[in-house]
């Protein structure tokens, strides 16, 4: 991922000509993190686990960015997120910077209370290296608002009495009562979906009818799924790490996510859908394809087989380089990740807000604004598409970093 990231980046600084010295800050990292911690196991040995967390650049505001707990967690993994996260919330108009990071860790071979001393140990060992004005980490792939919970409990404790509200805010994604933002859950989901919607309506159409596939039934695949069904689209397969599943017929969206939730959001066993080879899904026809698992899934070796009308990024660097050339040879558009996902970060920047300031916000009060913002995103981006002629990503990425830079030229270069 952090070649493609790489690539993009340079093909985005050569089009609109990136300030030479501009381009050199923002080809690297800020800062790289990599903790080594212990933790005692429910049997009473310990384990030494390794954490890291990114910190790409942070010209518009504090860093902002994501913790995943996964094997494939690493420096670079962590880096590509970090620079993407950057790109992200500029183009969100957000007064943030980009950082990532997580542990490198399979959750499901450890209990729950393994999963808390986890995470408490790795907030700790990270210490001042966040903060709610400094970097502001957020759920990403297998964390949750419990993980936040257990993040923004451990990192308020090592302050005084009278500082613990102050920092109430250094993580977003917290569960409701421990002042999380009603409506994060959906956000991302609901920003995938926005986009789609938002694409069809400027091409005249409307969502029902469509068909869908979706890679990926966690937070984000149920949500955008969730409000597409609503709007008439039809759900026909899904894939994630232990089943794919087809009904030309339609899936029914809820009936799949009751089944998942007891089996730790597994697909695999839903009686109302027939399983097929997992090589087939990315051949499966279908309007819109929602890669919305984790990156480098769309590649040379199946973009040629795609038969969707629409991409739409629901994960972080789902396609390759390759994987996208051929696609748009073919004509099939991508709505890039750092507009398609949005939605995540735009709702933590909320639940930020609502911290920093004491307030309580409604859910239809978050919505409206979500989908106010995500629409005047998005029709900057599609605006960018149709003045430049190019691809979508190319238009976002040219908005992003364009407003990096102008940052960079109003306030120049310390010293």
């Amino acid at each position: 991922m952090f070649k493609t990231v790489q690539n993009q980046f340079n093909k985005t600084a050569d089009l609109i000509d990136l300030n030479p010295n501009i381009r050199k800050i923002l080809a690297i990292t800020n800062n790289e993190l990599i903790v080594h911690f212990p933790v005692k196991m429910d049997n009473g040995k310990v384990e030494i686990f390794t954490g890291y967390r990114v910190q790409h650049n942070n010209a518009l505001g504090p860093y902002k960015g994501g913790l995943r707990y996964h094997p494939t967690v690493d420096v670079d993994a962590a880096k590509a997120l970090a620079m993407w996260m950057t790109w992200k919330t500029s183009l969100a108009g957000l007064p943030y910077g980009g950082a990532k990071g997580g542990i490198q860790i399979d959750p499901r071979n450890y209990s729950l209370s393994e999963l808390e001393r986890i995470t408490r140990r790795f907030t700790y060992a990270l210490g001042e290296n966040i903060g709610p004005e400094h970097d502001i980490p957020a759920p990403d792939v297998n964390t949750n608002a419990q993980t936040m919970a257990w993040i923004a409990d451990t990192y308020m404790s090592t302050k005084s009495t009278s500082e613990r509200s102050q920092n109430q805010h250094v993580v977003t994604g917290k569960p409701v009562g421990s002042g999380g933002l009603e409506g994060r859950d959906r956000a991302t989901g609901f920003g995938v979906f926005l986009c789609i919607k938002l694409y069809f309506e400027a091409l005249g159409e409307t969502l029902n009818g469509k068909t869908f596939n979706v890679q990926g039934f966690g937070n984000v695949g149920y949500w955008a799924s969730h409000f597409l069904v609503q709007e008439g689209a039809k759900l026909l397969s899904v894939q994630d790490a232990h089943a794919t599943i087809f009904n030309s017929e339609g899936i029914d969206v809820e009936s799949l996510f009751e089944h998942s939730k007891p089996r730790k959001g597994s697909i695999e066993g839903f009686s109302e859908a027939k399983e097929i080879d997992p090589e087939e899904f990315f051949g499966l026809a279908c309007d819109i394809l929602i890669p919305a698992a984790l990156g480098n899934q769309i590649t040379e070796d199946n973009a040629y087989k795609i038969q969707a009308k629409l991409i739409a990024e629901g994960a972080n660097g789902p396609t390759n380089d390759e994987g996208e050339s051929i696609l748009l040879e073919r004509g099939i558009p991508i709505i890039p990740d750092i507009l398609c996902n949005s939605g995540g970060v735009i709702g933590s920047y909320f639940e930020w807000l609502q911290n920093r300031n004491g307030e309580l916000w409604q859910l239809d009060e978050v919505m409206e604004k979500l989908e106010k913002k995500i629409t005047q995103v998005f029709k900057n981006v599609a605006a960018e598409v149709d003045q430049r002629q190019v691809d979508w990503r190319t238009a976002a990425y040219i908005i992003a970093i364009a407003r990096i830079e102008m940052a960079y030229v109003q306030r120049g270069i310390f010293p």
